[in-house]
């Protein structure tokens, strides 16, 4: 297609972060994008790799256990900056459940282990035995309902409400704590979220995020003529 452009996503740590069918938020957005005309190409960044974000149109951070989580946390540090310079400027990037975790100050385990996160956002997790969140959500976003599954025992609690928002307000399910009776995270252009499913089956979700991405990529691509 003359039109046809080429939309660049990291996927952080496929190999290792990606549970209850994480992997299907980036293939849901590779077929609407398609749809769209435009071409994706898809990198895979794990232990060692290198990475710029601003490379990037979208950036996707999958959920994983607590092993994973301590293996993941102690190399994702060499890409703090990056990645804070990326987010700061409000580019898109979805991260799920361990992902959204991690990019907290801090998850503390069952063992009583903490796992430091890269503290780009003012939250933190604690892992709560006795409350498996678990099963079907339902919550309200600003781009309507969205229906997903959670399973997880960390409970995420916003540290500056002023600089976080929650992605919806529960109708079902637990979402980030029993507390609250919020699920997920928005700061900018960044969504963290507990839903697995994946989230993006939610259409109306997708699609808003890939006005998102067509308008950075845009942005991204003006910039690269100009320099």
């Amino acid at each position: 297609m003359a039109n046809s452009q080429i939309i660049k996503i990291a996927y952080l740590y496929e190999d290792l972060m990606n549970t209850y069918g994480d992997s299907g938020d980036v293939k849901i957005l590779a077929y609407l994008l398609k749809q769209h005309g435009d071409q994706t190409q898809v990198d895979n960044v794990s232990l060692n790799d290198p990475l710029n974000a601003n490379d990037y149109d979208f950036i996707f951070f999958g959920g994983g256990q607590d092993f994973e989580q301590t293996v993941v946390a102690k190399d994702l540090l060499r890409h703090k900056e990056t990645l804070g310079a990326y987010i700061r400027a409000g580019h898109p990037m979805l991260c799920i459940c361990g992902g959204y975790q991690l990019l907290g100050s801090y998850y503390k385990t069952n063992s009583g282990v903490t796992i430091k996160g890269l503290n780009l956002l003012p939250l933190h997790t604690i892992f709560k035995s006795d409350k498996r969140m678990i099963g079907d959500t339902r919550y309200m976003t600003e781009w309507g309902e969205v229906k997903a599954f959670e399973n997880h025992s960390g409970q995420t609690y916003f540290d500056n409400t002023n600089l976080l928002h929650p992605l919806g307000e529960m109708i079902e399910g637990y979402g980030n704590n029993p507390q609250e009776k919020i699920e997920g995270m928005r700061y900018k252009n960044l969504i963290g979220s507990y839903s697995h499913g994946p989230l993006l089956k939610n259409i109306n979700v997708a699609n808003a995020i890939v006005k998102l991405i067509l308008a950075w990529h845009q942005e991204r691509c003006q910039t690269s003529h100009v320099s």
